[in-house]
């Protein structure tokens, strides 16, 4: 039986059109009509989430809750969140909804383990998501070995999400910081990246700077389509 998708978004609102995007492009259907019903709740105004986590800035999750009770009321069967660091507070809003929250964390750990075995991955995110340890976790549960920025990278990727991406900034000026982080991560173990940022899939395809990367933003499209009924699409269209 085919189900109906809520999109818990906002957070921020390019995040949540690339997540749309890539759900649209990823279900298998020759027809408008063969398509997933999607019903998306895009408030930028829910607070910063690493705020939140790092500096007790204003809490999320009343503004979060919000938006959850408007899908349920539109009739979502299934709720997706595309922002990485919002899913620190994912035990919390489950607890206040019956619909079930795909995890993107856990869905892109198992992601990392069927492609890249024991090679170490580098997690890439916001000081919020590392924070939280909501990666870590996951890929610990799946056995992945885990590298982390140091903190002066730390900085450049919220540079990068925040201040580029986030703000709607022009990519292309970025793209030597891009390359020169990579490399660096490189020459300290990275054999893969971990794009655990919404933003930083949008980054990454702007740049087109050789990985390789997984993007939890598709990981997570893939398992809505599926929890919703649907097949994948292996051949995208350009």
């Amino acid at each position: 039986m085919k189900k109906t998708l809520g999109i818990l978004g906002g957070m921020g609102p390019l995040a949540t059109a690339d997540l749309f995007h890539k759900i649209t492009v990823l279900t298998k259907a020759a027809s408008d009509q063969e398509h997933i019903h999607v019903l998306i709740d895009s408030d930028p105004s829910i607070p910063d989430r690493t705020d939140a986590l790092l500096h007790g800035g204003q809490d999320p999750l009343p503004k979060m809750t919000a938006s959850l009770r408007n899908l349920e009321r539109a009739g979502a069967e299934c709720i997706v969140m595309p922002c990485n660091t919002a899913h620190g507070f994912l035990q919390a809003l489950q607890a206040r909804t019956s619909l079930p929250i795909l995890n993107m964390p856990a869905l892109t750990a198992a992601r990392c383990r069927e492609l890249y075995g024991d090679r170490q991955a580098c997690i890439l995110a916001t000081s919020g998501t590392l924070e939280t340890g909501i990666y870590h976790r996951a890929l610990q549960e799946q056995g992945v070995p885990v590298l982390t920025p140091a903190k002066y990278e730390e900085e450049i990727l919220m540079h990068l999400i925040y201040d580029v991406v986030k703000a709607s900034k022009p990519l292309q000026p970025e793209k030597e910081t891009w390359q020169h982080l990579l490399d660096s991560l490189r020459a300290v173990g990275a054999e893969y990246f971990l794009l655990a940022c919404t933003e930083l899939p949008i980054l990454a395809e702007g740049l087109a700077v050789p990985g390789p990367f997984v993007d939890p933003t598709a990981e997570l499209a893939r398992a809505a389509i599926l929890f919703c009924g649907y097949e994948i699409r292996e051949q995208v269209p350009v």
